[in-house]
């Protein structure tokens, strides 16, 4: 008895600490969302200098991944999120085969439970959540699990 509550109260503050470090314990599809403040189909058009984003996935222990988006021109603001947008700060979604798994506010994501082959993209997103976007594309970066 004493071992299945020890477990319950190590899952209990296990999925806690995952959810304050940022780890996603739970990726869902915003489409069917009807907040407007989680809007992701909305593009922010880019006003400047179109930034450049690039991304690396690299390997981590026990299938693990590190994302790192190496983005030039743009500027993480996480005090800033949930706020009216403003040009060149933001914050970066990650999405695995279309499906939204998590935002991150620096350019390194660690990333767990990732499938090979999968498809990864990053997009620069504005502090209210929509896509920056330049000539009416979402600014973004795509690459495959390995």
């Amino acid at each position: 008895m004493r071992a299945l509550i020890l477990f319950f109260v190590g899952l209990a503050f296990g999925t806690g600490l995952g959810y304050l470090m940022g780890i996603p314990v739970e990726a869902h599809d915003h489409a069917g969302h009807d907040d407007p403040t989680h809007e992701h189909s909305v593009i922010t058009a880019w006003d400047g200098p179109e930034p450049s984003i690039a991304i690396n996935l690299l390997p981590e222990h026990g299938g693990a991944f590190n994302l790192f988006a190496n983005v030039s021109g743009f500027t993480f603001a996480p005090q800033d999120v949930n706020q009216a947008s403003e040009q060149g700060t933001g914050h970066i979604h990650v999405y695995q085969d279309g499906v939204k798994i998590g935002r991150f506010y620096s350019p390194w994501a660690h990333l767990v439970g990732l499938k090979s082959g999968s498809t990864i993209r990053v997009t620069l997103n504005a502090n209210d959540h929509t896509a920056w976007g330049f000539n009416g594309v979402p600014i973004a970066a795509e690459t495959i699990v390995p």
